[in-house]
């Protein structure tokens, strides 16, 4: 029987290694054989699994083995770790990546997975296989388990700040995008941690259709044992939460969410109320004006002509929408304003409003 697949993918920083490496611990206490596989070049994904120690990545064994025309080998580059008190070994793997500024993450991954297919990964003797995935990089080759279906799951790690669930966001909206295309990972949903009980992340799992899987909170204890390179889950309270999210993997009681993510103007929203106004374009004249002049050329008169496209645009618009468009760019009122000038509600005033900017929005990138 294969090994169990799982991808674990968040923004750097926000604690999907910690996840991983404790979640690793937990099915080791479960009887499973586990196979941590850190996919980040940073190579520190089992850093605390194995007490502070940096393995060997796949990167550097496979140059240095090249560098000498051999073959890569398991004993290479899959190191164990027998943790007093644990029933089973916990084995790590350390794919790496290029130094900075000296090559792409992004091939080092796929030319990894690649060797690691090559030794057997998939027919290996093992329960589960945690893969720790950054999750802020768009470069396809961190989208690997996805896009090849290497993970059967996949499962998003975030916190309550807007940049972490724009990351989670991201890999929702690539993993249904690699769906549409034949591939079968399944979204299991997220993690929130460092849960400060805000709603943040709850709120965009709800408005996405996303499962919260598990809200592992704040806790400077835990932080203190990450930092020591020892388990959070010695901690009761991180242990409970681990086991009952662990427990319900292993038993199937998650149903996959088949979320597509959000538009990126419905995730802004999310976090306040967002102007449908057009951008100014600038001009060359004003970005040339400390120069002295402007290079010969059509484009100095860029400026006039994009004025010209919105003046045309909203003499296209209907009277109405027209109107209350006018009274709020041009004249500046605010919605409360206009409600009285128009004699409605202020939510209805602004609802026009958003359908004025929205048509003249058509209008500018059709012409």
């Amino acid at each position: 029987m294969s090994a169990r697949t799982i991808a674990i993918y968040g923004k750097g920083g926000i604690g999907k290694s910690f996840t991983t490496t404790n979640l690793s611990a937990t099915f080791s206490l479960m009887q499973k054989r586990v196979l941590q596989l850190g996919c980040d070049p940073k190579h520190d994904s089992t850093t605390s699994l194995f007490g502070g120690m940096s393995l060997p990545t796949l990167t550097d064994v496979f140059a240095e083995k090249n560098a000498r025309n051999e073959e890569v080998a398991i004993e290479d580059i899959v190191f164990r770790r027998d943790i007093p008190n644990f029933p089973q070994p916990i084995y790590g793997v350390e794919l790496g990546g290029p130094q900075v500024g000296r090559g792409c993450g992004g091939r080092g991954i796929i030319s990894g997975f690649d060797t690691l297919e090559k030794l057997g990964l998939f027919k290996w003797d093992l329960d589960i296989i945690l893969m720790d995935f950054l999750g802020d990089v768009v470069c396809g080759g961190f989208a690997t388990p996805l896009a090849r279906s290497l993970s059967e799951e996949v499962i998003l790690v975030t916190s309550n700040d807007r940049q972490s669930i724009f990351t989670a966001n991201n890999i929702c909206r690539a993993n249904n995008y690699f769906r549409t295309v034949g591939g079968t990972s399944r979204l299991l949903g997220l993690i929130i941690n460092r849960d400060d009980g805000s709603g943040v992340a709850e709120k965009y799992a709800k408005a996405a259709g996303i499962n919260v899987l598990m809200k592992v909170p704040y806790n400077t204890e835990a932080r203190n044992h990450d930092d020591r390179f020892d388990f959070a889950i010695r901690i009761p309270e991180i242990k409970q939460h681990f086991e009952q999210l662990a427990t319900a993997i292993l038993e199937n009681t998650i149903t996959p969410s088949h979320s597509a993510g959000l538009e990126f103007r419905d995730f802004i929203q999310l976090f306040g109320e967002v102007s449908d106004s057009l951008p100014r374009p600038a001009t060359k004249e004003e970005l040339f004006s400390a120069a002295g002049s402007a290079p010969e050329g059509n484009a100095s008169r860029a400026g006039e002509q994009e004025d010209n496209k919105i003046l045309e645009c909203i003499s296209q618009l209907e009277p109405s929408l027209r109107k209350v468009y006018l009274l709020h760019e041009k004249e500046g009122k605010s919605t409360a304003e206009i409600a009285a000038q128009l004699h409605s509600t202020e939510p209805e005033a602004a609802l026009r409003l958003k359908e004025a900017q929205k048509a003249l929005r058509a209008l500018f990138f059709q012409l």
